[in-house]
């Protein structure tokens, strides 16, 4: 039988759980972004988390946890004490890899139920790049010499089954063409790697390789997008190409499933206000990706939708060795 003591002590940890809702954050918050430095991901993260830093008067840390495609860091993320001090900035290949791992008859090291969306901040098409000195000037020429040595060139990814792998695999289904994979353990080494002559061409968003094209070093041959893009006017889409292709690689930002719905609320409002920030928009925007931001209720739609599709895609590509 419960005694008034018993009771007592519940409502005493009840106005504690609640005293330290209302006062988060009391100390730094820690951001992990599962790829390294230089792609996507790190070049959305860090002008957000800084912003962040700004609404909630506590530090936000960026920690880049690489390996596995991304699922080191978004696992670690998924175990992390649901309190609202450990965030996660990932991109879509956190809906795609638990159904890679199923393929491959492994256990997932995190599956989408562990994690509560707080918003999206962009929405980047890939863009499809090769260096400057290459042969190919558009994407008509690159495909027809492709088809002409099957075999023969190469691309880059941040690893297998992540969201620069899929796309090249959708493209390669629709245009009828073979490129040997070459996996990476995120953009940025993959975006090193080809102005380093290592691969041949890689998909990615423009965040991590339109410097490099305006600087002259890489050129861009078609995006997977259904409209232009705002960074690269004049590149044509996949689309008006015949080829019927989309992906897009968005970032978001996520906490664990069990984290209080008062630290979700103000970790909602503190990116509604990142997201406007000038210094956010500037920043990414220079970098390529215009702000496409969603809160939790759209975002959790989109992600829903969105993760349908790259289930499929998956299972398309099926068990890589």
């Amino acid at each position: 039988m419960r005694t008034p003591r018993f009771f007592a002590v519940a409502l005493l940890a009840a106005a504690g759980f609640a005293h330290a809702q209302g006062n988060y954050p009391e100390r730094p918050i820690t951001m992990i972004v599962p790829f390294p430095p230089g792609g996507v991901a790190d070049t959305v993260a860090r002008p957000v988390a800084e912003a962040l830093a700004k609404e909630l008067g506590q530090n936000v840390v960026v920690e880049n946890r690489a390996g596995a495609g991304g699922a080191t860091g978004i696992g670690a993320a998924g175990r992390a004490s649901a309190d609202g001090y450990t965030i996660l900035m990932s991109l879509s290949s956190i809906s795609i890899l638990p159904e890679a791992d199923k393929i491959l008859e492994r256990k997932p090291q995190f599956t989408l139920d562990q994690f509560k969306p707080i918003a999206r901040f962009t929405a980047d098409p890939t863009v499809l790049v090769v260096r400057a000195d290459a042969p190919w000037k558009t994407f008509a020429e690159f495909v027809a010499d492709v088809k002409g040595k099957p075999g023969r060139y190469n691309y880059g990814s941040s690893g297998n089954y992540g969201t620069m792998h899929v796309p090249m695999e959708m493209l390669k289904a629709s245009a009828g063409i073979r490129l040997v994979h070459i996996p990476y353990t995120g953009a940025g080494p993959a975006v090193l790697a080809l102005l380093g002559g290592q691969v041949d061409a890689l998909a990615t968003g423009p965040a991590s390789v339109l410097a490099h094209i305006r600087s002259g070093k890489l050129r861009a041959l078609a995006h997977w997008g259904d409209k232009p893009l705002v960074s690269m006017p004049d590149v044509p889409s996949l689309k008006t190409l015949g080829q019927p292709v989309q992906f897009a690689q968005w970032s978001a930002l996520f906490v664990p499933a069990g984290t209080p719905d008062g630290v979700v609320q103000k970790l909602r409002a503190a990116a509604r206000k990142a997201a406007a920030d000038p210094a956010v928009v500037q920043t990414i925007g220079r970098a390529g990706s215009p702000i496409e931001y969603l809160d939790a209720p759209e975002f959790q739609a989109y992600w829903d939708a969105d993760a349908k599709v790259m289930t499929e895609a998956v299972r398309r590509i099926g068990r890589i060795e």
